[in-house]
């Protein structure tokens, strides 16, 4: 049973446990055990998709908030238990701490707000993910698509504070830019700077708005009405501080033939 305790539910552990079975190095019964939580295992409080990696491609990524301790601890304890690696955002040091009680690999990015298993290192994107925050107060919104990204196989590379306040310092990384296969871009105010980089890049651009800004900024909701009549035509947008929205979808993106 220690032997398919540790696949990581995919396509290919699946087929590894066939043959395994095929060439008696697995009864059926211990086969069936280690299936049998195939679509999802009912906790009570939560049903926890471990089918989700064969169907999308990627595990199942944890939202703490509004969730206890305890319960947090308990979900991300049962997806690491089938491998891989295992992510939950909008995450409290409170909850870490529950966490780490049970899996003692976890790790805590506070900026980013996230819990971080990382077993699986293997790159799975087909290029560089670029993540550009517009001032210093989106990286904690920047962090969350970084880590996001990152966790789901791609190499990221991030350029912080350089929003249209002072274009030169974006301009400054423009051939950078220009090498990666997709750019996420995170602002608050007024969010026009992912309508000036999808100018100057011919890649998917995602742009994430933020909740930073004062009255008029409506704690983002400015930034996503400009972001959403953006004029260039390679921007799309996700929610208002959706940081791991928009690493989702580059990841997906980035793994594109």
């Amino acid at each position: 049973m220690t032997l398919i305790a540790e696949c990581f539910l995919n396509a290919a552990s699946i087929r590894q446990i066939f043959e395994q079975v095929r060439k008696g190095k697995l009864t059926p019964d211990a086969a069936v055990a280690r299936l049998r939580h195939l679509p999802f295992e009912d906790l009570g409080f939560a049903k926890v998709d471990h089918h989700r990696a064969l169907r999308a491609g990627m595990p199942e990524v944890i939202l703490g908030e509004g969730k206890t301790p305890a319960q947090i601890a308990t979900i991300f304890a049962r997806l690491a238990r089938h491998g891989g690696n295992v992510l939950a955002t909008r995450a409290s040091e409170k909850q870490f701490a529950a966490v780490r009680k049970k899996v003692r690999a976890a790790e805590f990015h506070e900026l980013a707000r996230a819990i971080v298993l990382k077993r699986d290192h293997a790159k799975y994107g087909k290029g560089v993910i670029a993540v550009v925050s517009a001032g210093t107060s989106d990286i904690p919104v920047a962090e969350e698509a970084v880590v996001t990204a990152e966790i789901m196989g791609n190499e990221v590379e991030h350029f912080y504070d350089v929003g249209v306040a002072g274009i030169h310092r974006l301009l400054a990384n423009r051939e950078a830019l220009t090498r990666a296969r997709v750019v996420i871009v995170c602002a608050g105010m007024e969010g026009a700077l992912p309508s000036v980089v999808g100018g100057l890049v011919g890649v998917p651009v995602i742009a994430v708005p933020t909740s930073i800004g004062y009255g008029a900024s409506f704690k983002g909701l400015a930034a996503l009405l400009g972001m959403l009549n953006s004029c260039a035509s390679n921007v799309s947008v996700v929610n208002i501080d959706n940081g791991f929205g928009a690493g989702y979808i580059a990841s997906l993106i980035n793994r594109l033939p």
